[in-house]
């Protein structure tokens, strides 16, 4: 009983520092790993003490790794690995090797033992890409030349993780009673039963999951959908482990397997809750593992490694970049924003027996990784800064690209720029070709640009969240700005741009989810056109022309509609789903929600503006009242017994407004 006592109070007293602790770092942000991790080490024995056994936990936090791998292998996509092979399989594999090479081979010349300098090979190879990807989204660079290359090592990054998920529990198995050719003997054959279970889950997945998730999916019932996923994550995870193959692996080859079904959605959904707990356990439990008292001892050595993790990984991504027709500056960027450790280097430290590190030597290769990884948002921050500085040629390419653009549009008056040359983006160009109208687009994919270019369009590279690029096109003699890019944060920033630039000028943006709307009209937009609304426009209107409502009726109601911003279809019934299963589009947060006003409730008898005085943004969308439905009802409609309100309004303003109707409390 004690020990289930103590347990549970280190749970909590480890959840509510990490509630504060991330929730600082959000404000600030910075990715919820860094809380985590700043949390292990605070609570730690080796700190505060406030978590003296972390046994326990450890356990508990174990299968946040097994949920990460899963979740990897779910997220792992075919299709992308091979639009992006250049990226990985070239920039990916050379960096793999190159840099696995290098430190395993320094590591051994600095006394560390075969064995270890294998796992430190492993361990300093591979990235965040937790971190990376969230900062590169937020400074919208993840569609950038430097972005693409980092997305594409990274997934050859999480690849390459497989083999030494195979490789480091034997180690520790073997290494202190075995030959050389012993333990290479025994490492081809784990390799071997390796890809024997690898060949397994894939075809037995195929024959197996497939049917058995579609009769799971017929039966309709979430429970267990959720539990038949948890068995077979775990339960892959425990086949490879009973042929001598570590935990992650199994799973990580599970999630490859339903990633290839149509439930694969659905199952991040599910599965995700799990993972993300008892993951920010687990780097809990890693910080807990950094001994902040012998750090003064080992700092120099931990400052060194730093800077040669930076250094090394830097020029190596760096060279390679050169040699693949990368330029400098690009080339630069990329190796900054890749170097560091990453969140599966503490995967294999976790496996990693004892007996093939030294206390000493971990703590200082946990050390390095934690910091690197701290080090991480500032250097992906000034990435550009540094390219600029060291790389001349890189600023003057900026420059360069700049004096294109405005060489070809300083002729232009009353053309239209179009920022974003993609499906969307090219479809209008054609369009304001076909009535003659002059365009100048910007787009920041190179080879949509390259091919571009070579159909004699006139598109260039550049960004056009950045101010210079659309005063370069002519935006303050344009007629008008159409903004068309896949990332509605990058069409925020730059409708903000433009709008700063010129005040008067109309700009058209689209926009992918319903939720972008009204920061865009914020930022400055005169029009925004929603994929999500513009779809049901379509398909409502040929529902109406086949129940043969006359055409013109069609056409004004929608025109009512696109001039009200779509508000009427803004009002919609949410469910539990996060997706819509057909286009994944994300659904807003603002959804729809029926009150009762059952007996006792405090809003019987009173005006709906007596109710809902400090619920403003709230909007009443009908009163159900026996059976009659009363559309947008009037401020002043005393509301009885029986009534059911539908309410529109985001979940946490519902809750608020559901309790004070019912309640008469905030």
């Amino acid at each position: 009983m004690t020990m289930q006592h103590d347990t549970m109070a280190s749970l909590l007293i480890l959840l509510i520092i990490s509630v504060v602790a991330v929730v600082g770092l959000r404000r600030l942000r910075l990715p919820a790993i860094l809380g985590y991790l700043f949390v292990g080490v605070v609570a730690g024995p080796y700190s505060l003490g406030w978590i003296g056994d972390v046994k326990d936990i450890h356990l508990i936090a174990e299968f946040g790794v097994v949920f990460l791998l899963f979740m990897l292998g779910l997220e792992f996509s075919l299709p992308r690995l091979i639009a992006m092979r250049r990226a990985v399989m070239g920039m990916g594999g050379a960096q793999v090797i190159a840099t696995a090479v290098v430190t395993g081979v320094a590591a051994w010349l600095m006394g560390f033992s075969p064995a270890a300098a294998f796992v430190l090979a492993g361990v300093l190879t591979v990235s965040s890409t937790a971190i990376v990807i969230k900062q590169l989204g937020e400074q919208l660079e993840l569609n950038s030349r430097h972005g693409n290359n980092a997305v594409g090592v990274l997934l050859f990054q999480d690849l390459a993780v497989i083999p030494f998920l195979i490789i480091i529990p034997v180690l520790g198995v073997q290494a202190g009673d075995a030959t050389t050719a012993q333990l290479s003997l025994k490492i081809a054959l784990t390799i071997a039963a390796g890809i024997i279970a690898a060949a397994a889950l894939f075809f037995g997945g195929r024959w197996v999951l497939r049917p058995l998730f579609r009769e799971i999916a017929r039966a309709r019932s979430a429970e267990l959908f959720t539990i038949a996923v948890l068995l077979v994550a775990l339960g892959a995870g425990w086949l490879t482990n009973q042929v001598g193959l570590s935990y992650e692996l199994g799973t990580f080859l599970a999630g490859i397997v339903l990633s290839e079904t149509q439930y694969k959605h659905q199952i991040e959904t599910d599965v995700r809750p799990f993972r993300d707990v008892l993951l920010g356990l687990f780097f809990i439990t890693i910080g807990m593992m950094l001994n902040v008292r012998e750090l003064p001892d080992v700092f120099v050595w931990v400052l060194l490694l730093l800077g040669l993790l930076v250094v090394i990984k830097t020029s190596i991504i760096f060279v390679i970049g050169r040699a693949m027709g990368e330029e400098p500056g690009v080339a630069l960027r990329t190796g900054l924003v890749l170097a560091q450790g990453g969140e599966f280097g503490f995967a294999m430290l976790a496996i990693t027996a004892p007996e093939i590190m030294t206390d000493y030597q971990r703590q200082i290769v946990l050390a390095v990784v934690i910091f690197s990884m701290v080090l991480t948002p500032i250097l992906i921050k000034i990435n550009g800064l540094i390219a600029k500085h060291m790389v001349p040629s890189y600023k003057k390419n900026r420059a360069e690209q700049t004096e294109a653009i405005s060489q070809f549009t300083n002729e232009l008056s009353g053309h239209v720029v179009i920022c974003g040359f993609g499906r969307v983006g090219q479809n209008v160009a054609r369009l304001l070709q076909s009535e003659g109208f002059e365009y100048a687009a910007i787009e920041i994919d190179p080879d949509i640009v390259q091919q571009a270019l070579q159909a004699g369009l006139p598109v260039h590279f550049g960004n056009s969240t950045h101010a210079d690029i659309l005063e370069a096109a002519g935006l303050s003699r344009a007629r008008a700005l159409v903004i068309s890019h896949l990332d509605d944060s990058a069409a925020i920033k730059t409708t903000e741009v433009a709008r700063s630039l010129v005040a008067k000028i109309p700009i058209m943006v689209r926009a992918r989810t319903d939720e972008q709307l009204d920061p865009l009209y914020e930022a400055g937009a005169t029009d925004v056109v929603a994929s999500i609304y513009e779809m049901s426009l379509v398909l409502s209107g040929n529902v109406l022309r086949a129940l043969n409502v006359p055409v013109s009726k069609v056409i004004r109601q929608i025109q009512e509609i696109r001039r009200e911003n779509y508000a009427p279809l803004r009002h919609t019934y949410a469910g539990n789903r996060a997706r819509d299963s057909n286009d994944f589009i994300p659904l807003a947060p603002r959804t729809l929600r029926n009150i009762s006003l059952v007996e006792g409730a405090f809003a019987i008898g009173r005006t709906l503006e007596g109710c809902l005085p400090s619920n403003k943004t709230i909007v009443v969308d009908a009163i159900n009242r026996s059976g009659i439905r009363g559309e947008t009802p009037q401020s002043d409609t005393v509301l009885q017994q029986g009534d059911t309100l539908t309410l529109y309004g985001a979940p946490e303003e519902l809750d608020s407004a559901e309790h004070f109707l019912l309640s008469g409390r905030e």
